[in-house]
């Protein structure tokens, strides 16, 4: 299985993003060829060496109309009635002074801030990216458009982004998607997210890292900060970590095949990179949670209701075991098996739906098979055959309903059906 894992020590941003996965690529120029070959309006990628404490690796640079965006003074609105100014100073990749006017001049051209819409209308109108490219740059943008709207206050079709909205963003993000596309990894893993530490000075007040709009996208995302000082994360970094990966947690056994490093602008002590390491797994792991609680108050059919609605909320897993209680009263065992990011919708349930005054949380490695979906064509019509591999070991299995549905039609009970689809 091929695993790519993302090293986020020092947060993450676009363009570090961008350089790290196109380091994993044997041909670089010929990536950068190809992200030039999108006809993002006005845009110019280039890669450049770049040495952060010893280590070489890549630092991107988005020219629009020959110049870098970020230099630039950008202005923005939200449909407020009131207007206000808004600086904010990035540590990896954009500075950007902000007063929320839809129009802007800079150094003789013009530009517009993006709402959705216009967003959508660059993407599908004018790049050249597969369907499910674009299906994945719209869906981080709107993670981006829904952090927006709840750190403003305002609806999310009334959002016209900040430094996510303009030209060298849009074509991070692009550039990030289709990369991940062309390396096609299995499963996309990730360490937690350093942050950074201190403040962010706006007009409306020193605001805390991570900036609001970084904390909302980041939520159910493990996150720290440290001794850096400076906003290490950007929401178009955060919103890209939140689409593209699956599980957040210290990298798996793994043999890597190839290592990107993406370097930002600023230098500190700690190399200030994002570091992309694609190899090889045996089968997937992942972090999940046991959840447990005894009750023997409660009817079969109660629990029974409270399982169902547990599994519906996204449990992985939800089982009894009967055990015995205080004063030799007979009990259930309620296990819950969930994921880190429903945990707390799973606490909230089991508290809502049995009678349990307390839930005890365990925390441990799952290794699971590789598993994939596939038709066989029979002569009684498709059938959905589950296959999982991994560790040495494949297996495949026929879906029930599939089977069901084929031996009632056909008056066969179940056995003699699959000995005739073993022959």
């Amino acid at each position: 299985m091929k695993i790519l894992y993302l090293d986020c020590g020092m947060g993450a941003a676009g363009d570090m993003l961008t350089a790290a996965l196109l380091e994993l690529f044997p041909n670089k120029e010929e990536m950068v060829e190809k992200l030039n070959a999108l006809d993002i309006p006005g845009v110019t990628f280039n890669a450049d060496p770049s040495v952060k404490c010893g280590i070489t690796g890549t630092h991107m640079t988005v020219l629009v109309n020959g110049e870098e965006e970020h230099e630039f003074m950008h202005h923005h609105h939200h449909d407020h009635e009131h207007d206000h100014e808004h600086e904010h100073e990035h540590d990896h990749e954009h500075e950007h002074n902000h007063d929320h006017e839809h129009e802007h001049n800079h150094h003789g051209h013009e530009h517009s801030h993006s709402g959705m819409h216009d967003i959508e209308h660059i993407v599908r109108g004018h790049m050249r990216l597969p369907e499910e490219v674009q299906k994945d740059v719209m869906a981080v943008y709107g993670l981006i458009a829904e952090a927006e709207s709840h750190a403003h206050g305002v609806p999310v079709t009334e959002i016209h982004f900040h430094e996510v909205g303009t030209m060298d963003a849009v074509a991070d993000i692009a550039a990030v998607c289709l990369l991940l596309h062309e390396l096609a990894p299995d499963r996309i893993a990730a360490s937690p997210v350093h942050v950074g530490s201190g403040h962010v000075h706006c007009a409306h007040g020193i605001l805390p890292v991570p900036a609001p709009a970084t904390a909302y996208i980041l939520r159910d995302v493990p996150i720290y900060g440290g001794a850096v000082k400076g906003e290490l994360c950007t929401p178009t970094g955060a919103a890209l970590l939140k689409h593209f990966v699956t599980e957040f947690g210290d990298m798996p056994v793994m043999k890597t095949e190839s290592i990107g490093y993406g370097m930002g602008k600023k230098d500190f002590e700690q190399a200030n990179c994002v570091r992309a390491l694609l190899g090889e797994t045996e089968g997937a792991t992942e972090t999940i949670c046991e959840l447990n609680c005894n009750v023997d108050d409660m009817t079969g059919e109660a629990l029974g209701f409270a399982m169902d609605r547990l599994l519906e909320a996204g449990a992985r897993e939800v089982f009894t075991v009967p055990v015995g209680m205080k004063k030799s009263r007979p009990g259930i065992l309620l296990k819950v098996i969930c994921t880190q990011d429903v945990k707390a919708r799973m606490v909230e349930m089991m508290f809502a739906h049995t009678t349990t005054l307390g839930i005890r949380e365990s925390e441990m490695r799952r290794y699971t098979l590789d598993r994939r979906f596939e038709t066989v064509q029979t002569a009684w019509g498709p059938v959905s055959r589950k296959v999982s591999e991994g560790y040495g070991v494949k297996r495949a299995k026929y879906e029930y309903e599939d089977l069901a549905r084929i031996a009632k039609i056909h008056s066969m009970s179940l056995e003699e059906l699959l000995e005739k689809l073993k022959g």
